[in-house]
């Protein structure tokens, strides 16, 4: 081998380069370890809310190293610089160079959030009331249920289907004053698309920016956020968020800030009490003469002294309520800009009364457009705070957000958190205007964000100059700091709802990151002596080349700041396999020479030239399905693909380069080499099996496997889990073991339909729920979340709380431990693009395989086996999913799973072919089948080898690993079994009978022609 000084040169500066950034990541765990132990030694167990307080001790712990420096290699020490004479380093430098841990290691939340392209439209139409375009919009989102197109595309189909005579450039759509310097009245709708379609990309590139914005002040190490596409949605990963509820509301508010003029309650009382009598008068309807009588007597008594008395409060108990006072109103304002006071309950039943145009045709003139908004509620109060603003025609308000250039957390005069903001010229101006107006009036200005009354004070020193106002209100500190970060970041252009969330407990992530250790390094000890036993002096040199090879993945991941994910761990492990592959190649084929009577020298040199073929081969075509799962993969899924395709390059590196550098180097020492042991000498030796006379009962067992595999599909079906078909799902655990059968009675008398099924142990259950699936809204999901605690109450520890299920990540590791949610339209959308995934990957394959073997046939007998591995791996799922221990999910997991058998099908296949080709080159005197039978037989060993390592460490996987991660290794081993099986006796045996009176055989007689012609 030339140019071995700068191999080794490589080699090391390689391996110091990892180690130097593995280092970090040492470093940074120990600085975390040091965090939990600061909270768990300042934080008593026996306080209330004690795992949530933990987590803040811990955060603000980590947050005050942000500018300590620390030593890389050395012990911490919590102090200001931390110096032995080598180059110093923040915590945030540690920190930032450290190896990335996905969601399913760290815990935290990832979030895609779908951009509403319909309010985008609406804005852009400044709200238009015209009948064809609402109408347009409305028929959009029917069309969007069963379309893969973008919102956009299908509101101008339903525009075209019923514009008629409308224009898009109308005065009352897009021809507006907005945009009347872009889109002119003259225009045609084709012309006006184009530039709609402009705004709408601009307006999500916005959004996004907004986003990335608001997630770099959050926190978080590591944070990734992507536009997927032209789609409108844009994925966010937060691995190690904690407090997942701040997590949510922060990517969700609008941040639509408004300043508005409030009516006082003294004005909006009669209404309000108008309302309340007319639901009374409704009542009369079916009650006595006598009970009418004093119903009304209550009500005109209550009438009076509300209005004599505004601080009055009304006492009743339910039967009082229900009679005299059905609005439930539970206080009212002191004369201030609080007009009433309600169950927090009772809000959507109080704004459905207050709103109604039947009500509503009772309010004065000068009020008719006034709105009802609620305020910010304390989360310690059962009660709600109702405002009354002063609202116009057009529904705009005096003074926007727009006008605020920044905002930072700040402190009232009473000492509470609060957000102070600093407005632009012309925002001071008109800010100076209202509050001079509400101080002559003694009036009040109410500071509303997306929807909600934050504060509204009145102006009580003049008016305020200068553009600084302040918003005060009953928030915590954190609150107020994430109000400022979203305040500052700016609004996003349109509402943004969760359309796909995973939730993963850091527990949950610790406990991953324990047992795909503890399999990992089980499945790397039986591989390092296995190839000792198996190969002798020769299989150490393959172990350091392998121990170098899982050193290189782990730096390179860290170098690249590239996520680990748990499969990520499954690929790496599954990339021992496929290093181990390429080592039994070279060591086989270095036999063989050696059988042929050459030097030792001679048989290294030419072992490696003759496998380097095959090892190009097979783990091209691995790379080639791995690189699609990364296209088409999100999450741990890409994880997957990510540590696969590193691990094949390094393999490849390790393989080829440093196992010959240490043969070599042993070889020039004198040493002899027999790459084998006394027990495996003879293994495999003189194999003489006629595969291709076997094959018409392999045709027949592999057409029976897939009857009955079809059979299966057509009527149990799979199990399709929420990636496919929406919904949401929770891992709860519990003290006890569980009756599957009777919890999900009890839940599916709440949820109508529920699915429940243990993972990983009898008192840990899986449970799935399409109710309210086509809500994708955060009250939904809270609403699902409290449903399903309500049910499970009975079976939790006594006096759990809500907060403490949710937490599931506490000391007690018990409650909701994950959760994930897909909406029905994003489900529809992973399905197709995962059929797209596969079919993508066949054409890919059989191209790369016709390119190298230059005949169909070839590519004809590996798409057919990797067909038939896809349908038998496909139909056990369907015939076992019902009584299997563990999930069997159809998901974007098994997707990945597929891919990868795929990929391990072709490998074994390829290797097969590529000695086919061989000695169809040198050896031209033998018949086609006699080539074929040959090939098998002289690749059997490693076919063996490696199949029964690869099965070994997927199986010490299956056993130690997590329990999330069995269905995507049960997969694998199916389709590691029936792969090896499809490569003998299914790929080489159609590629043999389509080609024996072909393109193959007639080559081998033309070039049998040729060689006599030339002797």
């Amino acid at each position: 081998m030339q140019n071995k000084g700068i191999i080794k040169l490589f080699a090391i500066l390689f391996g110091l380069v990892s180690i130097y950034q593995l280092s970090f990541t040492f470093k940074a765990n120990q600085i975390e370890a040091n965090a939990k132990e600061a909270a768990i030694a300042k934080i008593a167990d026996t306080e209330e809310d004690y795992q949530t307080k933990r987590n803040q001790e811990e955060i603000r712990y980590l947050d005050s190293l942000k500018t300590t420096k620390v030593q890389v290699g050395d012990k911490f020490e919590p102090i200001e610089v931390y110096n032995l004479g080598v180059a110093k380093y923040t915590y945030s430098d540690v920190e930032n160079n450290a190896m990335n841990l996905g969601l399913d290691l760290k815990g935290g939340i990832n979030v895609i959030l779908q951009i509403s392209v319909r309010d985008i439209l609406k804005g852009l139409s400044n709200n238009s009331k015209n009948p064809v375009f609402n109408k347009a919009l409305d028929d959009a989102e029917e069309l969007q249920k069963n379309s893969q197109d973008s919102y956009l595309q299908s509101f101008f189909k339903a525009f075209d289907a019923i514009k008629g005579d409308t224009k898009l450039a109308s005065p009352d759509i897009f021809a507006n004053r907005t945009l009347s310097e872009e889109i002119k009245f003259d225009m045609s709708d084709n012309e006006v698309k184009g530039i709609i379609e402009k705004k709408i990309d601009e307006s999500i590139v916005s959004a996004f920016e907004v986003l990335r914005k608001r997630i770099d002040k959050f926190g978080v190490t590591s944070p990734n956020i992507q536009r997927l596409g032209n789609s409108g949605r844009i994925l966010l990963e937060l691995p190690g968020a904690k407090d997942i509820e701040r997590v949510k509301d922060l990517v969700t508010k609008t941040a639509q800030l408004q300043f508005w003029e409030t009516y006082k309650t003294d004005e909006v009382l009669p209404y309000l009490l108008q309302v309340n009598q007319n639901l009374v008068e409704e009542n009369k309807k079916n009650a006595s003469k006598d009970e009418v009588a004093e119903v009304t007597e209550n009500v005109e008594e209550t009438t009076s002294d509300a209005i004599d008395e505004l601080t009055g409060q009304i006492e009743t108990d339910s039967t009082d309520v229900s009679e005299i006072n059905p609005l439930g109103i539970q206080g009212y304002g002191n004369g201030g800009s609080v007009i009433g006071m309600f169950l927090a309950k009772d809000k959507e039943k109080v704004l459905e009364q207050l709103n109604s145009p039947k009500n509503r045709a009772s309010l004065p003139a000068e009020m008719r457009y006034v709105k009802f908004v609620w305020g910010l509620q304390n989360e310690e109060s059962e009660f709600s705070e109702l405002y009354a603003i002063k609202g116009n025609r057009d529904d705009v308000p005096q003074l926007s957000g727009a006008v605020i250039t920044d905002a930072g957390q700040d402190y009232d005069q009473l000492s509470r958190p609060a957000v102070s903001m600093q407005m632009n010229s012309k925002g001071a101006k008109i800010w100076e205007e209202m509050t001079k107006k509400a101080y002559e009036t003694q009036g009040f200005i109410a500071i509303v964000l997306d929807n909600t009354v934050y504060s509204a004070p009145s102006v009580s020193s003049g008016p305020i100059s200068g553009g600084r106002s302040q918003i005060s209100g009953a928030f915590s500190l954190t609150e107020a700091v994430d109000l400022a970060n979203v305040l500052r970041a700016g609004k996003l252009p349109a509402s943004a709802e969760i359309v796909q969330a995973d939730e993963v407990g850091p527990s949950l992530g610790q406990e991953a990151i324990d047992s795909g250790m503890k399999s990992f390094m089980i499945a790397l000890v039986f591989v390092l002596l296995w190839m000792i036993f198996y190969y002798g002096k020769s299989g150490g040199f393959a172990d350091i080349a392998l121990l170098l090879n899982i050193l290189l993945i782990f730096g390179v991941l860290a170098s690249l700041g590239a996520v680990l994910t748990l499969p990520g761990i499954a690929g790496i492990v599954l990339t021992i396999g496929i290093s181990v592959d390429a080592n039994v190649l070279i060591f086989e084929r270095i036999k063989e020479e050696l059988a042929k009577g050459k030097s030792q020298k001679d048989a290294i040199k030419d072992g490696f030239s003759n496998a380097l073929s095959s090892i190009l081969d097979a783990n091209i075509t691995t790379g080639l399905t791995a690189l699609i799962l990364f296209v088409f993969g999100t999450g741990p899924i890409k994880g997957f693909a990510t540590t696969l395709i590193i691990g094949i390059v390094t393999s490849l590196f390790t393989a080829i380069f440093i196992t010959r550098l240490l043969v070599d180097w042993y070889d020039n020492k004198g040493g002899k080499l027999d790459f084998s042991t006394a027990l495996t000498k003879n293994l495999f030796k003189n194999v003489n099996i006629d595969f291709l006379k076997k094959r018409k009962i392999a045709y027949v067992l592999s057409g029976a496997m897939i009857l009955a595999s079809l059979g299966s599909l057509f009527t149990t079906g799979l199990d399709q889990g929420i990636d496919f078909v929406g919904g949401r799902t929770y891992q709860v655990r519990f003290a006890q073991d569980m009756s599957v059968e009777e919890v999900k009675s009890d839940l599916n008398a709440v949820f109508e339909s529920a699915e429940v099924k243990t993972i990983g142990g009898a008192n840990q259950l899986k449970i799935s729920t399409k109710y309210k699936v086509e809500d994708s809204s955060t009250e939904a999901d809270e609403e699902v979340q409290s449903m399903l605690f309500t049910a499970l109450q009975k079976y939790l520890p006594e006096g759990m709380t809500y907060d403490e299920f949710l937490d599931g990540s506490g000391d007690k590791k018990i409650g909701k431990m994950l959760s994930s949610k897909v909406s029905p339209t994003i489900a529809d959308d992973i399905k197709k693009s995962s059929i797209w995934a596969i079919l993508g990957s066949l054409v890919v394959v059989f191209l790369y395989i016709l390119f190298r073997f230059k005949k169909w046939q070839f590519s004809l007998g590996a798409v057919a086996a990797v067909f038939h591995d896809v349908l038998i791996v496909l139909g056990i799922y369907s015939l076992t999913w019902r009584f299997m221990p563990f999930s069997m999910e159809i998901d974007q997991t098994f997707i990945a799973a597929i891919l990868t058998v795929i990929g391990y099908s072709l490998n074994d296949t390829v290797v097969v072919f590529d000695r086919i080709r061989e000695f169809i080159n040198e050896n031209l005197g033998w018949k086609f089948d006699t080539t074929i039978n040959k090939s098998i037989n002289s690749t059997i060993s490693r076919t063996l080898n490696t199949s029964l390592t690869t099965l070994v460490v997927l199986i010490a996987m299956f056993i130690f690993g997590a329990d999330s991660l069995k269905d995507l290794l049960f997969a694998l081993i199916v389709g590691v079994v029936v792969g090896t099986y499809s490569s003998v006796f299914i790929a080489t045996p159609i590629m043999y009978d389509t080609a024996k009176r072909g393109d193959a055989a007639e080559s081998l007689k033309k070039k049998e022609v040729e060689v006599a012609e030339e002797a």
